[in-house]
């Protein structure tokens, strides 16, 4: 019984799941994301195809790194 209730005081200490500031990092994460993708169909210049991948990879690391955070 005594390991019980250390490994429910230790699971209630480390809810670190919860915690707001991953999921607005996600939000971001998710909105830079979409801009990039938008991007691709908004102009006609000609490196616009290699800049709205550019700031798709930067959506992607940022919502990665909130997801690693949520799951640590």
């Amino acid at each position: 019984m005594e390991n019980l209730k250390e490994t429910y005081q230790k699971s209630a200490q480390d809810n670190n799941a919860n915690d707001i500031s991953h999921y607005k990092l996600m939000t971001i994460g998710i909105v830079v994301g979409l801009v990039g993708v938008m991007l691709r169909f908004a102009g006609t210049w000609e490196f616009i195809d290699m800049v709205s991948n550019i700031i798709f990879v930067i959506g992607i690391v940022i919502s990665v790194k909130a997801v690693l955070d949520v799951l640590k």
